[in-house]
């Protein structure tokens, strides 16, 4: 006797007079559960094209073949996704700010493209995603472009995955239509607002070389921040970047480039001479110590022995309270990478060496393995060139830095007697604080009152006073 199937579906009414089909779907792998596909009309003929719909989506294998969530989707997908730390946590942080509190715990395959083309849509009118009625205490910040397209990006990527885990017929993001990325509008700064920020950086001459290197050679502030003395060619006038410093909540994370690939960068004498001079602080500096600055050092330190970088975080709020000071239309960082690129184009620097210059991904990469010995020929024309049109600092009169306070008020302390042969001065701790400035702005005064013979230093006790100063015209 020959077996009756079970049927695939069937139809039932609803007390409120509505049809409602349902259409077995096999077995959710998640929860072993068995799962229907169900759908509610108005009448019966319609429920019953609904139904043969529903069929068809089981034989062609379009359907949902679990009930994953939203977050369990997104969760699955950052468990395989290959991030860098930082991007990591910046979608953990969007995930959690915007996308989980509206969509969560909602069925994926629940999703369609006007729904989420209207959460979209939302965000950039507020961020908190408010009703729009005006209330006490809140004004609507709405998202940028870019964040909602980088919100778009993380729900594509987790429902693609699902999809080829069968955990989900279809990709319903794939339908829905991202707002548009808003133009670039970069703003970097006139040639007299350059030279603004190089007179006003160049009164700490540590601070300058670090704003002078980033407008001549393009940098990313995290490039800047890695640079290791060994890293500096001086023979052939270049400066290898290969590494990056990022900051992530576990602390400074060091990585590969933005495009992750090296370049080298052509140096102009001007700056060669410049890091000639700044490398022989250091030494100076070290050498109050007994110590020798070493290849592995950074460039730029915010430690007296160059063992830590200077964290990119830093970098950029330092750049923004100088250019708000100086009242400058832009005060991002960023800007200067632009200054570089348009001062190097107007100057008629090929587009393709100011973007291999730059470390873009695209527009130089290919010149660069191609054409690398033309490409180097012309990154060094546009070092000298760049040189030429980035304004020169004017050199600072009296105190170069707040070193230079320090150290003249120790001095006069010294030459009034307040000081006398003997007597020992404040730690650098100590003076780091009455200053208000770092430790290795402290260590630097030393160094200076050291080179004087006024003082003598030794490691693990406090400075003694060895010498009378003149006293001062």
């Amino acid at each position: 006797m020959a077996r009756r199937s079970r049927p695939r579906g069937h139809i039932e009414q609803l007390p409120s007079g509505s049809f409602r089909a349902k259409v077995y779907a096999g077995t959710d792998p998640l929860t072993r559960k068995r799962r229907y596909l169900v759908e509610t009309v108005a009448t019966a003929s319609e429920a019953e094209r609904v139904l043969t719909r529903l069929q068809h989506e089981v034989d062609e294998n379009r359907h949902p073949k679990s009930a994953i969530t939203v977050n369990q989707a997104i969760e699955k997908w950052l468990e395989v996704a290959k991030l860098e730390p930082t991007t990591r946590e910046r979608y953990d942080d969007l995930v959690r700010l915007y996308v989980s509190p509206v969509l969560g715990r909602m069925q994926a395959a629940q999703l369609d493209a006007e729904m989420l083309e209207r959460f979209y849509a939302r965000l950039q009118t507020c961020r908190e995603l408010c009703t729009g009625r005006t209330r006490a205490g809140h004004a609507c910040r709405p998202l940028s472009a870019s964040t909602t397209r980088k919100i778009h990006s993380i729900i594509h990527a987790a429902l693609a995955r699902a999809v080829r885990w069968r955990r989900l017929g279809v990709n319903p993001a794939s339908a829905a239509e991202p707002p548009r990325a808003s133009r670039a509008d970069p703003d970097p700064p006139t040639p007299a607002e350059a030279a603004r920020i190089l007179n006003d950086a160049w009164a700490d001459p540590a601070w300058g070389m670090l704003v002078w290197l980033l407008m001549i050679t393009g940098a990313r502030r995290g490039e800047v921040s890695a640079l290791r003395w060994r890293d500096i060619d001086r023979d052939r006038s270049t400066v290898w970047v290969s590494r990056a410093n990022a900051e992530t909540k576990a602390g400074l994370h060091e990585k590969g480039t933005k495009t992750g690939a090296r370049r080298r960068i052509a140096l102009d004498p001007h700056t060669i001479n410049l890091l000639d001079a700044h490398r022989a602080m250091w030494w100076d500096r070290l050498a109050v110590f007994g110590a020798k600055l070493d290849e592995d050092a950074f460039v730029f330190s915010t430690t007296p022995d160059a063992s830590k970088p200077y964290p990119p975080s830093s970098i950029s709020q330092r750049y923004r309270r100088m250019a708000t000071k100086l009242g400058l239309r832009s005060t991002r960082l960023h800007s200067l990478r632009h200054y570089s690129a348009t001062e190097l184009v107007a100057a008629g620097v090929d587009i393709r060496t100011v973007a291999g210059r730059l470390g873009h991904g695209s527009g130089g990469a290919t010149t660069l393995r191609i054409y690398a010995a033309w490409v180097e020929q012309a990154d060094r024309a546009a070092a000298t060139t760049l040189s030429t049109i980035v304004p020169r600092p004017i050199p600072a009169v009296g105190p170069r830095g707040p070193y230079a306070t320090i150290a003249d008020d120790l001095r006069d302390q010294i030459s009034s007697g307040a000081l006398a042969v003997g007597a020992r001065l404040p730690t650098v701790a100590q003076l780091a604080v009455a200053y208000d400035v770092s430790v290795g702005t402290a260590h630097r005064a030393m160094a200076t009152l050291k080179q004087d013979g006024l003082i003598q230093v030794a490691r693990g006790k406090r400075a003694v006073v060895v010498a009378s100063a003149p006293s001062p015209p």
